[in-house]
C-alpha cells in the first residue's frame, strides 16, 4: 500500500527519510522533486505509527520559535532519532551522531586525547569500567567502579550533572585535546562522599598484552595482562607463547596467572580465541536473543596450552568480553578465579552504519556462559574472593599485589603436588 501524496519541507524530508530507514521500512523509496516522497510501507504495527503530533510539534517549531536561525534541522532530526531510541530505557541502545560514531570507533584500536578510562552503567548510574593503566585517569586517582555525577569543563562551557546521559554523550564531554583538562565528581557506591578530581588529559594509547616472569617461593610464574580484546590481540598473544614456551623449559615452572582486571572487554573473537588456547573443546559463550534462536560459539582452533597449569585474575573492572573468557574456563573447570566479583556486563550490541556518518548500536542479545548463567547485571563470583588496594595493582608490584600472591601460592602448591589446576 502506498501513503498519500504529500507535499514536505526540505527539513520533513530528512526527517521522514531517516525515520523510515530506522524503522526497517526504507524500500521501494523514490524522491519525486521538489519534495514529493512515497514510501511502500510493510503491514507491521511499528510502520504504522501516528506521526500526526511529531509534524504537529514540527510545524509550530518552525512557525513559532523566537529565533528560527536555531533550528537547525539536522540536529533537530538527530535530536528525534536519540529521543526514539532513548525511550527505550537502554543505556547501551543509542544512536551515535557522526562526531560520537566517529569517537566510538577510535576506541577500539587507536590513540586519542583523553582522560583513559572506560565507561558503562550500572544501575543505570554512569560509572568506570576501568581506568586504563598509566594514563591521567589512573594518576589522578580515579578507581573502577566510581560512579560519576558530575563533569565540568570550562573550555567546553559544561557544568553539568550525568543523570540520564547516554554513553556517547559521556565520551564525548570527558575526552578532548591533549593539554586540557575536565573535573570528574565521583563517588564509590560504598563511600558517604563524593570526590572531586582534576584530571588533565593526555595521549592515550590503548595496551593490548603484556607479560614478565615472576618468582614465588622458588617457582617461576608466566604472569600475562590482557588489557582489553583489541583486533591485534592475536599477533601480541603470538609473541606472549613464544616466551612463555622458553620458560615452561625451567623445572622451575609453576604455570600462567591471567590477569583480566580491569579489561573493560572488546571484541568478542578474542576471548573465543584465547579461550580456545585453553580449552580443547566446547561451547566458549551462548548469544541468546530472547526468541529462541541462540546462537553459539565454540573453540574454534587447537589451543596451544591446554594442560598448562592456570588462574585467572579478576576484579570489578573486568567486563563484557573478559567476564565471557573468565566464565568459560570456570565453568570448564579450566582454571580457577581470584579477586573480586565483575562488572556484569552481559548484553550484545549490534552496530549499524546510517547514511552521513552516524551509527545506531542495538541490543540484540545477551550473553550465556557455557553452564547457563547469565552475566548481566550479575557479574561472575570468584572461586577465591581476595580484594587488592587498587594502587598496588597499578603499579604492577607483583610482590604487594595479594591477589597475584594468591593465584602463585595456588600455582606453587599445584606444581609441588604434580597436579593440574582444575583440568
Amino acid at each position: 500500500m502506498k501513503a498519500k501524496k504529500k507535499r514536505l519541507n526540505w527539513g520533513q524530508q530528512i526527517l521522514l527519510a531517516l525515520f523510515f530507514f530506522l524503522l526497517g521500512v526504507g524500500v521501494n523509496q523514490r524522491w519525486h522533486w521538489p519534495g514529493r516522497w512515497l514510501v511502500k510501507r510493510p503491514a507491521t504495527a511499528t510502520a504504522r505509527a501516528d506521526m500526526t503530533l511529531f509534524w504537529q510539534v514540527w510545524d509550530l517549531l518552525e512557525k513559532n520559535y523566537l529565533n528560527p536561525k536555531a533550528l537547525d534541522k539536522k540536529k533537530m532530526v538527530y535530536g528525534a532519532i536519540e529521543g526514539m531510541v532513548a525511550s527505550l530505557g537502554d543505556p547501551y541502545t543509542v544512536f551515535l551522531p557522526p562526531e560520537e560514531n566517529k569517537l566510538d570507533q577510535e576506541d577500539l584500536g587507536g590513540e586519542f586525547g583523553g582522560v583513559g578510562i572506560q565507561l558503562g552503567f550500572r544501575d543505570h548510574h554512569l560509572t568506570v569500567i576501568a581506568p586504563l593503566k598509566d594514563t591521567p585517569a589512573e594518576k589522578a586517582g580515579v578507581r573502577a567502579g566510581d560512579i560519576i555525577l558530575h563533569i565540568k569543563d570550562r573550555r567546553k562551557h559544561l557544568d553539568v550533572s550525568t543523570e540520564g546521559i547516554s554513553l556517547p554523550q559521556a565520551v564525548k564531554w570527558i575526552r578532548g585535546p591533549v593539554g586540557t583538562a575536565v573535573t570528574l565528581t565521583v563517588q564509590q557506591p560504598e563511600e558517604s562522599k563524593p570526590r572531586v578530581i582534576k584530571i588533565v588529559r593526555g595521549k592515550i594509547v590503548v595496551p593490548t598484552v603484556v607479560w614478565k616472569e615472576a618468582d614465588f617461593g622458588g617457582r617461576k610464574i608466566a604472569y600475562v595482562r590482557v588489557y582489553r580484546f583489541a583486533e591485534i590481540l592475536p599477533s601480541q598473544w603470538a609473541k606472549f607463547y613464544q616466551q612463555e614456551q622458553e620458560w615452561q623449559r625451567d623445572s622451575r615452572f609453576a604455570g600462567i596467572v591471567l590477569d583480566l582486571r580491569d579489561n573493560p572487554g572488546g571484541y568478542l573473537s578474542g576471548a573465543v580465541y584465547l579461550a580456545s588456547e585453553f580449552l580443547p573443546r566446547g561451547v566458549v559463550v551462548k548469544q541468546d536473543n530472547g526468541h529462541g534462536r541462540d546462537k553459539i560459539y565454540r573453540v574454534d582452533h587447537r589451543g596451544r596450552l591446554l594442560q598448562v597449569p592456570l588462574v585467572v585474575l579478576v576484579n570489578r573492572g573486568s567486563a563484557s568480553a573478559a567476564e565471557i573468557l573468565a566464565g568459560a574456563l570456570q565453568a570448564h573447570h579450566r582454571a580457577l578465579l581470584v579477586g573480586e566479583q565483575t562488572f556484569g556486563k552481559g548484553t550484545v550490541q549490534e552496530p549499524e552504519a546510517l547514511p552521513g556518518g552516524a551509527g545506531l548500536h542495538i541490543t540484540i542479545a545477551r550473553w550465556l556462559l557455557p553452564d547457563g548463567r547469565s552475566i548481566n547485571k550479575k557479574g561472575i563470583k570468584p572461586d577465591i574472593e581476595v580484594k587488592a588496594e587498587t594502587k598496588e595493582e597499578a603499579k604492577g608490584d607483583l610482590p604487594k599485589d595479594p591477589v597475584f600472591q594468591k593465584a602463585a601460592e595456588i600455582l606453587k602448591v599445584k606444581s609441588l603436588s604434580g597436579i593440574g589446576t582444575r583440568n
